[in-house]
């Protein structure tokens, strides 16, 4: 009697998720998404700098180039971080996100404690987070698979 050949263990444990969108769709989100967010980001500090005073040349200087180094930082960590292991995965995530949202709350003329305390309950977040999701869409290997 003729049997399968087994199939070996990575090939049989991984599962594929069907690609709906295409490789145009992706390299727009790819080029998009780091620009979008940076804007978003960019307005917000300059929104917490001016304290709901009149928009100054220097106001909008300070949101452009708190964008730009949001959005170069961010597409840096989203192509460099996937091929790092799950632990240095997240780290990087923490330490992006706390900075983040640390320096935004130091715009709004708080204590540098509050900015401390809100990225570091930030940062946890995301590393807790980012920790569980990554480990548990690795494989034992230790290769990312999405």
């Amino acid at each position: 009697m003729a049997h399968a050949a087994p199939a070996p263990r990575r090939m049989a444990r991984q599962r594929r998720r069907p690609d709906v969108f295409s490789a145009r769709t992706h390299a727009a989100v790819n080029a998009g998404l780091p620009v979008a967010l940076g804007l978003i980001y960019g307005f917000w500090a300059a929104a917490n700098r001016r304290f709901g005073g009149p928009i100054t040349g220097w106001n909008l200087l300070f949101g452009f180039l708190t964008a730009l180094v949001f959005a170069v930082v961010f597409a840096v960590l989203w192509r460099v971080s996937p091929r790092l292991g799950r632990g240095a995965h997240a780290l990087m995530w923490f330490v992006f996100a706390g900075c983040a949202a640390g320096f935004l709350v130091s715009q709004s003329n708080l204590s540098v404690l509050s900015s401390i305390g809100v990225g570091l309950f930030t940062g946890v977040g995301i590393l807790l987070i980012n920790f569980y999701r990554f480990y548990s869409r690795e494989d034992p290997m230790g290769l990312s698979r999405g």
